[in-house]
């Protein structure tokens, strides 16, 4: 079960994440009033939660973080390149304070960097012609007659919920951050506090009347009271007008404001934070029904009972139901992973050198949250290669009437039972003769070999490929785009790659919606079955008489004019070469290209729920994983992309 203070931890790294993105779209409009409250909002919230569960370096931080963009929402300042640039760096350092865990003391280096980040804050602030000169008080830049005209009187009345204690909540902090907005005077309202044995220590019974008299406007007191979402809060200007006597500070104060917060307490969340344990577990057992809804739909047929079948389609609707909603609750928005791309590109340009812009699209787009997971490696890898080695250079871009900065596309769309992820630049696009002459010269191809570009356009994800000249400190090893497939693999996607001499780079992955049930297409091979993952086949054709039982030559079959080189299963998978009449081949798009795959028999689709391998098969790179079906009996899952790569069918492509 989840702790408040774990709540906080979630809470505060996707807080960060949000700082980060406004930090990066205040950078592209500067004065964007919303955007700089945002970041404003961001960094109070993230103080006052820290302080409160015992991040104490990290609120002191964050207190003169803080202060830069609240100058910037008095009008004291601006936002510039400079402040952008510290903002970011302090932002990362956030994250390490966050790491460091509660109540932990800084490390020599942290401290370092804590002073050093705080020093250019200062001189940021220090720079504003509005602000104070460092030597003089900024009580004296303004006349006393001055500040009076501005002031403000509040009265502010406060109960916490009674649990607040409980959630660590601290009196004595919010008072003083109240404080710190000017002249605080404070009562403290005892009237509900019971008799001694009634009093449970774990209780807030105690209330607060404050009046405050400040410069300080109605959203700045709002923003103390942000996490008391669930207590009574009223905050009520009692500011005398000009002809009247001020009222008695500390008196009560009557007020026809309705209480601000427990109107927002009373108001009910839509959304709900679970363990993502829970959510496979649920999952699994989503599986099992399944599972046990085929039996039982395979028992009902046998026996032949109407109000058996009746029941049974009655239960097979529920289910397909629940199995919707729950796989509705593991999906999220593919935003949460590109939002942190921004950073990834402005950061590269500024170190190549090479100006470049992140335009993201389709980020709406929803996929199960295990693949949201695994995205962030290959799309890291994408984008680095991108920048590094699709884009040209300032002077080759404007010699070839492209513009300086360069645009890198990320985007996603829902295509059927698949989501495609494209990274895609306008830059020079892939070297066609290098990527064959680096082929040639570590053996991946022969010299005479015949390869589409297409098919050569496969080979950047060979292990250790590369076609750069020198190495990078961001790319030039080889091993990105075969990290970028083998994670595509294990998701069970594919890769696509489109590429144009001087017009750029599209590379699309192929990526299934959920990893737990997919649509199957179940197929026989020597009677035993086998499951197609349905989104991998385009059809199914009768096998020619011509072609079945050949032993030599090549296995090619003319399908409406285009050439497609087949794969017999039966001897693929050591089975004894079969010849009878009727054989089937499934044609499945793998690596980009068309394969047939010969069976015996298609048996129809069904909804596979994917079991994992044992540990002594998990080995066997053809088997995606194994299924259960309504008679009991096992089906393997094949993995169409793996099974074409290890058996070399990717030398027929083409010829």
């Amino acid at each position: 079960m989840n702790t408040p203070a774990d709540t906080f931890l979630q809470e505060a790294v996707e807080l960060l994440q949000s700082l980060e993105e406004v930090l990066l779209e205040l950078e592209q409009a500067p004065q964007d009033a919303e955007r700089i409250d945002a970041a404003f909002r961001a960094l109070h919230t993230l103080k006052g939660s820290g302080d409160m569960f015992g991040f104490g370096a990290l609120a002191a931080f964050i207190h003169h973080f803080e202060d830069a963009f609240d100058q910037i929402r008095e009008g004291h300042a601006q936002v510039t390149p400079d402040l952008i640039a510290v903002s970011l760096d302090s932002r990362d350092h956030l994250g390490a304070l966050l790491a460091l865990g509660p109540n932990a003391e800084l490390t020599a280096s942290m401290a370092q960097t804590d002073e050093q980040l705080l020093a250019r804050l200062a001189l940021l602030k220090g720079a504003s012609p509005q602000t104070a000169a460092p030597d003089q008080p900024a009580a004296a830049t303004t006349e006393p007659t001055d500040q009076t005209s501005h002031l403000r009187q509040w009265h502010i009345r406060f109960s916490p919920e009674p649990g607040a204690l409980k959630n660590g909540f601290r009196a004595d902090l919010l008072l003083a951050e109240v404080a710190q907005l000017g002249a605080l005077e404070v009562s403290c309202v005892t009237d509900h506090v019971p008799a001694i044995e009634d009093l449970d220590p774990a209780e807030c019974y105690l209330a607060w009347d404050m009046t405050l008299t400040s410069e300080a406007e109605r959203s700045r007191i709002d923003d103390i009271f942000i996490f008391q979402m669930d207590a009574e809060l009223t905050i009520t200007d009692v500011t005398p007008a000009p002809d009247q006597a001020p009222p008695q500070t500390g008196a009560p104060a009557t007020t026809g404001d309705k209480p601000v917060q427990a109107e927002q307490g009373a108001a009910k969340s839509d959304s709900v934070r679970v363990q993502a344990h829970r959510l496979d577990d649920l999952m699994d057992q989503l599986g099992e029904l399944v599972i046990a809804q085929a039996r039982l739909k395979s028992i009902a047929e046998s026996l032949d009972d109407t109000r058996l079948e009746t029941t049974v389609e009655e239960i097979d609707a529920l289910v397909t139901g629940l199995r919707d909603t729950t796989l509705s609750i593991r999906m999220l928005p593919l935003s949460i992973v590109f939002g942190k791309f921004r950073r990834v590109v402005r950061d590269l340009s500024a170190e190549l050198g090479k100006p470049a812009t992140l335009i993201t699209e389709g980020g709406d787009t929803e996929v199960d949250k295990n693949i949201i997971d695994s995205l962030t490696e290959p799309l890291v890898h994408m984008i680095r290669n991108a920048v590094d080695h699709g884009v040209e250079n300032t002077e080759t871009r404007t010699a070839s009437g492209k513009p300086e900065a360069a645009t890198i596309r990320l985007g996603a769309r829902q295509s059927g039972g698949e989501v495609l992820v494209t990274v895609a630049d306008d830059g020079a696009g892939l070297d066609t003769n290098a990527i064959r002459r680096r082929a040639t010269e570590r053996g991946l191809i022969t010299e005479d070999q015949d390869l589409s570009d297409d098919a050569l356009h496969q080979l950047i994800f060979e292990p250790g490929f590369s076609t750069a000249d020198s190495l990078t400190s961001v790319s030039g090893r080889g091993v990105g785009m075969d990290a970028v497939r083998r994670v595509v693999d294990d998701l069970r996607g594919t890769i696509d790659v489109k590429s144009h001499p001087g017009a750029g780079t599209e590379v699309t992955l192929r990526l299934p919606l959920t990893l737990a049930i997919i649509d199957g297409l179940l197929v026989t091979v020597d009677g035993d079955p086998f499951v197609l993952p349905l989104s991998s086949v385009e059809e199914c054709v009768d096998l020619p008489e011509s072609e079945n039982g050949r032993e030599e030559g090549r296995s090619i079959l003319r399908i409406r004019d285009q050439l497609v080189p087949y794969l017999s299963l039966d001897t693929l998978f050591g089975y004894d070469a079969s010849a009878k009449p009727g054989r089937r081949v499934a044609i499945v798009n793998a690596e980009g290209q068309r394969i047939g795959l010969v069976i015996d028999d298609v048996l129809g689709q069904l909804q596979t729920v994917i079991k994992p391998l044992s540990a002594y098969h998990r080995m066997v790179e053809e088997l995606a994983g194994a299924t259960i079906l309504g008679d009991g009996a096992v089906a393997l899952i094949l993995d169409v992309n793996a099974l074409v790569r290890r058996t070399g069918t990717n030398s027929l492509i083409a010829a």
